[in-house]
């Protein structure tokens, strides 16, 4: 029987001594939902659990029923960052009633909106134009390789011998595949495995960075809107923290005027970063799901009247509702994708032996 992971070392090899990962409630939770519908983009699933980077902090984190286990002795940055202290039930309850939201919620039982720094969220969303899931991550993880800070975790697991008894002591072993090492010592196993993160580059570090160099991370035409933004916030010309002031309308206003920025990535960067749970932002997932569902029969349907039906229809907690309805899009679609290729090819296998 696998026992709870410990680590020993973090933060730019420094060694620190072996202690119990942290353990923090987190019932009405799902860890894999959340940090898999396309909100966040860096963090890597590894070994049951997901290594990322919060801020500065590298973090290694599982979910055990309605606790979190994590390498981060900071629980209040840990309930703070994916938003524990949410109503969940409450906002889920304020969701409009019907079949469309109805389906979309129970699929996503548990997702949360996950706090983001604000120049990561920023930066991350300016890359995100006509590009898919998948190539974000892509993008995000080569932003991180190319221009931040690396960090290292270490974890240590101890596995009983299932027959009880006491094993000999062996040399340790090493696999050439990956980072693991594995010793055996009087009957226990200890499965050691460091795992390496980055931080996200820091506004001044795009902004010194060439364009060229950015385009290296398969930006494309969005390296120059990236740099600027960047130049417009290590100068201080902007301040993202100071933004945080204004009302939802300033704030949406304020964003637009950055480099790359359109509507669309203002209201993820101010549901995502500064916890404006109304903003609702419309992609290509959610205005054919907004089309469909909600206005099956209506074909002159501008961008300006999808968006204030969402903000009346929605209300308070738009955001939510619109993360709920993205992320089951996405992931029903594939399936129904997958199910309707197996059936046409069942239909071409029919026809070709009649």
């Amino acid at each position: 029987m696998a026992a709870e992971p410990l680590i020993f070392s973090i933060e730019q090899g420094t060694a620190r001594p072996t202690m119990k990962l942290a353990k923090i409630p987190a019932p009405d939770f799902d860890l894999a939902m959340t940090l898999g519908s396309g909100q966040v983009f860096h963090w890597e699933n590894v070994d049951g659990g997901f290594v990322g980077a919060i801020g500065d902090r590298p973090v290694y984190v599982e979910q055990r029923g309605d606790s979190l286990l994590t390498s981060c002795e900071d629980e209040k940055l840990i309930r703070n960052y994916f938003a524990l202290d949410h109503p969940l039930a409450e906002i889920c309850a304020s969701f409009p009633v019907d079949p469309a939201m109805g389906a979309a919620k129970e699929f996503c039982r548990g997702l949360r909106i996950v706090r983001q720094p604000k120049w990561e969220c920023l930066a991350t969303f300016i890359c995100s134009s006509m590009k898919q899931v998948a190539h974000i991550r892509q993008i995000s993880r080569s932003l991180r390789e190319r221009f931040g800070e690396r960090r290292k975790i270490t974890l240590e697991r101890s596995i009983e011998n299932t027959d009880g008894g006491s094993a000999a002591p062996r040399a340790m072993v090493i696999d050439s595949a990956s980072p693991t090492f594995v010793g055996i010592e009087q009957g226990t196993a200890r499965s050691t495995q460091t795992y390496t993160t980055f931080r996200f580059p820091s506004a001044d570090r795009i902004a010194d960075s060439s364009e060229k160099e950015l385009r290296k991370c398969a930006l494309g035409y969005r390296a120059k809107n990236l740099r600027a933004s960047a130049g417009l916030i290590a100068s201080g010309d902007v301040d993202l923290e100071k933004l945080a002031a204004l009302i939802d309308l300033d704030l949406r206003a304020r964003l637009c005027e950055l480099p790359g920025v359109g509507a669309k990535v203002a209201n993820c960067v101010m549901l995502f970063a500064y916890e404006r749970l109304r903003a609702f932002p419309i992609d290509v997932w959610i205005e054919r799901v907004l089309r469909e569902k909600y206005f099956p029969r209506t074909r002159r349907l501008n961008a300006a009247r999808l968006q204030a039906f969402t903000e009346g229809y929605f209300g308070d907690h738009g955001g939510y509702a619109q993360q709920y309805l993205f992320h089951h899009a996405r992931k029903t679609a594939r399936r129904s994708r997958t199910i309707g290729s197996t059936q046409s090819k069942r239909r071409r296998l029919s026809q070709s032996r009649v």
